[in-house]
């Protein structure tokens, strides 16, 4: 065997290292290996294929490294282990997986659930140098600059390097410093990749002036300026930001469930209302119809801290129902095994989970989580990841069909809090419970964590936090708070905990709104607000519906599982299905 892989990629014109010919050799499929061997001698423009030239095209190849069976899959994470790269993160639920003596239900036999990891970035372990910093924040600031030279506003568009004279231009710059004057006026000093430029906004320009107040550090902004390189005047400045022209729909009617922040382990987990939750997925005391309408619920969006850790903070022993961490994931994978099979579970890392805290996070391995890798409909993913779930089966504009499906983006949201500390409007409307509202900034800017410093983070050629495509969801958790919202056309959903108050979200004076789920029905964009808290399952008594362009709320009675379905009519109004477009400030 070994002698015709050998033969077959000397024919090709291409050399192959000792591990890499034991890795294909194991594989024992020609025709994939030849296919992995072009993408990557494509992408490397190299002819002798080593194993450490695979790790360093990893992420370029990943997606096709998806799309292996398990046992491949197995195969790969055998002989990049010590990489820390996990490709077992897409598990296929098969029914050839099941014991011979158990039956598959019809639900299992009818399952046509799609679940495809776009994004799942994962780092190397490295020796991090300054020159790691600069090669990250310049591929930031060139992507940005991809996007904001598409917008016709900014026009006449120069390097900082060019500026002679006096005229009208327009420049993008990253933001390095921020100043206000004695008069109030706001001075930002801006660089590009050819020079520095400081640039002024005066108080007398209202809007741009009030503008110019959320201004980060770090932001890749497009001016439209006049004056000289020694003095220049902003006219009007424009972020990256995020638009999608139509909003996808399914043909059938599929639902969507998002929950976050579980912590299953602490003292404070609650656990009652989290069976509930279990119960009511099973349709426990549902009639017929009722069972009918839970089955339509295809995924379950799990947005990080699914377990309460160890060592998460100073004391934390304290605080924890289980002290093993293993065993806090045994627990969580005993309520995953509980939920239907039909149902696809996609999980990403919080800053409680057992991976490093600096972002991206790789996915929970099988050190800690290993129970975790016996739920045969869980998918572990990093965070931040961008999951498309009902590939072929979307509709735009009433009844065009599309190929692309309904991409995810799921973020647990670590940089959240930076930003409303650094946002005075934020800060000030106390935006921890509003999440939604932090979300929409990083919409605008494109970015998951704008200001270095907002997280820990793992610098890297390509920065994973950019949103390089604009999701149709961005989903996040960690601020333990419910709330929906658009921007743009894109669903922002922020999601609740099962965890009540603990002593350090007492002490910041942070309120969590525990055990709220959202379930979203993608054939009509509805979003409502399921309510375990009580002893009934009920709707919250703030049910949301995007209606035209603004996220409107309005009182409903709880309406108990015995009185209707998961689909009770709510008078909301007409859903307009029109772009949502939002006001920047």
């Amino acid at each position: 065997m070994p002698e015709n892989i050998l033969k077959v990629f000397i024919e090709k014109g291409f050399l192959l290292d000792k591990e890499m010919l034991d890795f294909l050799n194991e594989f024992g499929d020609n025709k994939i290996a030849s296919e992995l061997i072009n993408k990557i001698a494509i992408i490397s423009k190299k002819k002798v294929i080593t194993k450490t030239l695979v790790n360093e095209n990893l992420e370029k190849i990943r997606p096709f490294l998806f799309e292996l069976d398990n046992e491949k899959k197995k195969l790969v994470d055998k002989y990049f282990v010590n990489l820390s790269i996990s490709l077992e993160i897409k598990k296929e639920t098969s029914l050839e997986n099941k014991k011979e003596n158990e039956e598959p239900t019809l639900k299992e036999k009818e399952k046509k659930n799609f679940v495809k990891v776009l994004s799942s970035p994962i780092t190397t372990s490295q020796k991090i140098e300054v020159g790691d910093f600069i090669k990250h924040f310049r591929n930031r600031y060139n992507l940005m600059k991809k996007i904001l030279q598409e917008k016709s506003e900014l026009n006449n568009l120069i390097s900082i390097d060019k500026l002679t004279g006096n005229r009208d231009f327009s420049i993008i710059g990253i933001i390095t410093n921020k100043q206000i004057t004695k008069n109030k006026n706001v001075i930002l000093e801006v660089e590009d990749l050819t020079g520095k430029a400081k640039l002024l906004i005066t108080k007398n320009k209202d809007d741009i002036y009030e503008k110019s107040k959320e201004i980060l550090l770090d932001d890749v902004i497009g001016f439209k300026c006049s004056g000289s390189k020694d003095f220049l005047y902003v006219n009007d400045f424009f972020y990256p930001d995020c638009y999608l022209k139509d909003k996808k729909r399914t043909k059938e009617e599929v639902y969507v469930l998002f929950i976050s922040d579980i912590h299953v382990g602490s003292k404070t987990f609650l656990e009652n209302n989290f069976n509930k939750f279990i119960d009511w997925l099973n349709g426990q005391n549902a009639n017929e119809k009722q069972k009918e309408e839970l089955s339509k619920i295809k995924y379950l969006f799990v947005i990080g801290d699914s377990i309460e850790g160890v060592g998460v903070y100073p004391g934390q022993e304290k605080d924890l129902a289980i002290k093993d961490i293993r065993e806090q994931y045994e627990k969580l994978a005993g309520f995953y095994k509980k939920v239907p099979k039909y149902i696809d579970i996609i999980q990403c890392a919080g800053q409680h989970d057992a991976v490093r805290v600096a972002e991206p996070q790789p996915p929970v391995g099988d050190d800690f989580g290993k129970s975790l890798y016996e739920v045969e409909n869980l998918y572990l993913v990093s965070n931040p990841a961008v999951v498309e779930i009902e590939n072929g089966g979307c509709i735009i504009n009433g009844n065009h069909k599309i190929r692309e499906g309904i991409k995810v983006l799921m973020y647990h949201g670590a940089s959240m809090h930076s930003i409303i500390n650094e946002i005075d409007e934020l800060r000030l409307a106390n935006a921890h419970s509003t999440p939604a509202k932090v979300v929409k900034h990083l919409l605008l800017r494109r970015h998951l964590a704008p200001s270095h410093g907002a997280t820990i983070y793992i610098p890297c050629k390509e920065d994973p936090m950019l949103i390089r495509d604009v999701p149709d969801i961005l989903t996040t958790g960690d601020l333990h708070r419910t709330d929906i919202d658009s921007y743009n056309n894109v669903l922002i959903i922020s999601n609740s905990c099962w965890q009540s108050m603990t002593a350090f979200e007492e002490k910041m004076g942070n309120v969590p709104d525990p055990c709220k789920v959202p379930i979203l029905n993608l054939k009509t964009g509805q979003v409502r607000i399921l309510d375990f808290s009580g002893d009934e399952v009920s709707f919250d008594n703030k049910d949301k519906e995007i209606i035209e362009g603004v996220v409107e709320v309005r009182e409903v009675s709880n309406v108990k599982w015995e009185e209707g379905s998961i689909e009770e009519p709510v008078d909301l109004g007409v859903v307009n299905e029109e772009a949502v477009n939002f006001d920047k400030k």
